[in-house]
């Protein structure tokens, strides 16, 4: 008896193997998810135990960047492997915007298309409305959500928008939908993309509404928190989290399978009870400061990342597309990208540091700061501010001041002052005047309206004269 089971498995190993040889890859963005939501950064009052367990399992990034500290253009980053910058992607684009991704960017999707992948995107877009933009046409094969944010509709507190439309493929099938049901929904759909695919690599992008305000919850999860609603969505994200976990371990595809949580940028702040938890890090969504562009970030591929393990180098949502392709030993896009390697600081190889720069680009083109991981130099520009400010609740704004001066020069010591509290540029002015030499040369790459520095390799978003649907 032994001996045929012994014969079976040999007989088998080939189709074992060849079932491994591709790596899978599933990104979860959050939206508004702040640095401090997770439990490891402080989180209270909500429990998330899909997500401890991606920490005790996979890595934790305590130094990963959104590409910038808005929606889309962080989605754009992500997508591309670019700063939003050089594609012409600035800020969030409204309904209607006659603005996109430019066709002759290649996203994560067109790049793992030739090896076979099979790509879907569940949730929010934002990368572009008008049917050119949409996910089909940038290498998904399904798509099924909304193309921008969920506030950008008639319900919203202080802007006039049009219906928010539920989107399947290219086919608008829903106006102004239910909101709890997004969560489990875009869910259930990403579930049942991994069960139409295990036997076949692909590539899953589930990028949830929430936490954005309008907060909304399933049944399931209303009043389980003890914080309220916010804390209801988490952990309800935190059991989206776990459904997709799930579902790869019972398909045994989780080793080779690499699954990143992070978020597109950090809280917004003046949604008081509605907003998320920066850590302790400097104002949040809409600002280069630390609480607008640190944000969670945990990996998970079993037997590949070490388990339980921290990584504080510097990383950043440009770096995704560049991973990936190494992975899947497909060819990075002709075009430049920004995007560098974290297999060395997956694998814990020793004194790697694959990123040695950051910048941070806020606005359509203004370099507001720069850093090496350690120190980061601030440059004087006028910026959102929470300070100084009553919070909102219950859904509420409350005021932000969205022009406030910064006057001087200013670097920050990142290990000693996460919150940019101290400004010590006279007690290292050389290492302010080596971060400076950085950011010229990004002003000459990529220019820089707070310098009316050009730019010598941008290139233009794409744009569309009909956006009708």
């Amino acid at each position: 008896m032994r001996v045929a089971t012994l014969l079976i498995g040999i007989l088998c190993l080939p189709q074992l193997l060849s079932a491994k040889k591709h790596t899978n890859f599933v990104i979860i963005l959050m939206d508004d998810m702040g640095y401090g939501d997770v439990c490891s950064n402080g989180a209270m009052g909500y429990e998330m135990p899909n997500l401890n367990r991606m920490l005790k399992e996979g890595m934790q990034f305590t130094h990963f960047y959104a590409p910038q500290a808005v929606s889309g253009a962080s989605r754009a980053g992500i997508l591309t492997g670019c700063y939003p910058n050089r594609i012409g992607m600035a800020g969030a684009p409204s309904p209607g915007a006659k603005n996109g991704i430019h066709e002759d960017e290649l996203t994560i999707a067109e790049v793992l298309k030739p090896k076979g992948y099979t790509c879907a995107a569940y949730g929010k877009w934002h990368l572009g409305d008008a049917i050119p933009f949409l996910p089909l046409r940038n290498g998904f094969d399904d798509y099924y959500g909304i193309p921008y944010s969920n506030d950008m509709w008639p319900n919203h507190p202080s802007h006039r928008y049009p219906d928010l439309p539920l989107i399947e493929k290219e086919k608008v099938i829903e106006l102004n939908p239910d909101q709890s049901r997004f969560t489990t929904d875009f869910t259930n759909k990403a579930v049942d993309f991994i069960d139409k695919n295990k036997k076949n690599p692909f590539f899953l992008y589930l990028a949830h509404p929430m936490p954005h305000v309008p907060l909304a919850v399933s049944d399931k999860f209303k009043g389980k928190s003890a914080i309220g609603l916010y804390g209801d969505v988490m952990m309800e994200l935190d059991w989206s989290i776990g459904e997709i976990l799930h579902k790869l371990k019972r398909e045994g595809l989780d080793e080779n399978t690499l699954v990143i949580v992070l978020s597109d940028n950090g809280p917004w702040l003046n949604y008081g009870n509605h907003a998320g938890n920066t850590g302790g890090l400097r104002e949040g969504k809409g600002t280069s400061f630390e609480g607008g562009q640190r944000v969670p970030c945990i990996m998970q591929w079993k037997g590949m990342i070490p388990a339980g393990s921290i990584c504080g180098n510097l990383a950043s949502g440009i770096d995704l597309l560049t991973t990936f392709a190494e992975i899947a030993d497909v060819p990075l896009p002709e075009h430049k990208v920004d995007g560098v390697s974290l297999i060395p600081l997956l694998k814990q190889i020793p004194s790697a540091n694959p990123r040695s720069t950051f910048y941070y680009y806020y606005r359509r083109n203004d370099l507001e700061a720069v850093t090496d991981g350690f120190f980061k130099l601030i440059f004087p520009h006028k910026h959102r501010t929470y300070e100084g400010f009553l919070p909102g609740n219950d859904g509420a704004p409350g005021k932000v001041n969205e022009f406030y001066p910064l006057n001087e020069k200013w670097l920050i010591d990142l290990r000693r002052d996460p919150g940019e509290r101290y400004n010590v540029i006279k007690l290292y002015p050389e290492i302010a005047e080596r971060l400076e030499k950085m950011a010229e040369e990004a002003r000459e790459d990529l220019g820089d309206n707070l310098t009316k520095s050009k730019g010598r390799n941008r290139r233009p978003a794409g744009r569309v004269e009909d956006v009708s649907h």
